[in-house]
């Protein structure tokens, strides 16, 4: 059974969608991350544009954020100012993002650059996951406990001015790096059609030390926002968020993440981070492999974008 979506103008099977949001959804539950640079790949690999593929998968990232910044926001394991300074630079690095979508599409080289970020950003980080799963299993064979990592600040961030309290969090910090952190999220969310939360969290961890399960709930508010407002801009400046293939993945990602959750609470943590590791390197992979391999056509007529 086929359905034809209307922005990307192409025929595709319903089931194919579902069985895409299914997986990416129970993926994205076990491991607890967004799903948005896999589901984006995903949509590429089937014959999707790339421009359209990072414009749908926006609203599917808002959905899928929803439910889990709801449960967070519900246990206290959210700092609220936090992720309102996050998103000052979220906002404002999404702006920035989507203009610089329409600019690469006026040029003609969306497509390509979309390929070229996705090989170089899965890549490294599919890369430093994978280094830092194998230590941590090399410790747990060894018997030495885990590395912890207390909640702080780095002695660097003290030096900068307009510094501010973060009580859920525990921190003493400059609203610079954290307005900063925000606009890379938020510019990333929108060029490429990730949530950023497996780039933010982290950066909570380890540079501004926010506890674990605090940078969780704390960068789902900002996914939730930043996407949403992706969504709209995309609809309005681009004209490429196609509402048939974002609600057919939503409805397999919400299906999926459930089973995925009750999975991913089987696994120990340096487990998880080993095969997510390897999933986003293989992503990289292929991307990388579909740049440089001969396309099956190998001339195409475009319409050029009007400014």
């Amino acid at each position: 059974m086929t359905i034809y979506l209307p922005i990307a103008e192409l025929p595709i099977a319903i089931f194919t969608v579902f069985a895409m949001g299914l997986a990416v959804g129970f993926i994205s539950g076990m491991f607890g991350v967004g799903g948005g640079f896999l589901m984006t790949p995903l949509l590429i690999f089937t014959g999707v544009p790339p421009a359209v593929a990072v414009a749908s998968v926006s609203p599917y990232m808002a959905a899928s954020s929803f439910s889990g910044a709801l449960s967070y926001w519900r246990k206290g394991m959210m700092d609220l100012p936090l992720a309102g300074v996050l998103l000052t630079g979220g906002l404002a690095g999404t702006l920035a993002g989507v203009l610089l979508f329409l600019w690469l599409r006026m040029i003609g080289q969306v497509d390509l650059a979309i390929r070229i970020s996705y090989t170089l950003l899965l890549g490294a980080i599919g890369s430093l996951m994978l280094v830092e799963s194998l230590k941590a299993m090399a410790r747990m064979r060894q018997g030495l406990p885990p590395t912890v990592r207390r909640p702080g600040t780095r002695a660097w961030f003290m030096r900068l001015p307009l510094k501010m309290r973060f009580r859920r969090s525990r921190i003493y910090v400059s609203a610079l790096p954290v307005i900063g952190i925000g606009f890379i999220i938020g510019l990333l969310g929108a060029v490429l059609g990730v949530g950023g939360g497996f780039i933010l969290v982290p950066a909570l961890i380890y540079l501004l030390r926010v506890p674990t399960q605090t940078s969780v709930g704390t960068s789902l508010v900002l996914t939730l926002v930043t996407m949403a407002a992706a969504t709209v801009l995309h609809a309005e400046a681009n004209g490429t968020v196609d509402a048939v293939l974002a609600f057919v993945l939503m409805v397999g990602g919400t299906m999926g993440a459930q089973f995925g959750a009750r999975t991913g609470q089987t696994l120990k943590a340096e487990h998880l981070r080993f095969l997510l590791g390897i999933l986003v390197l293989s992503v990289a992979v292929r991307v990388a492999v579909d740049l440089v391999s001969r396309p099956a056509d190998t001339f195409a007529i475009t319409q050029e974008a009007q400014p």
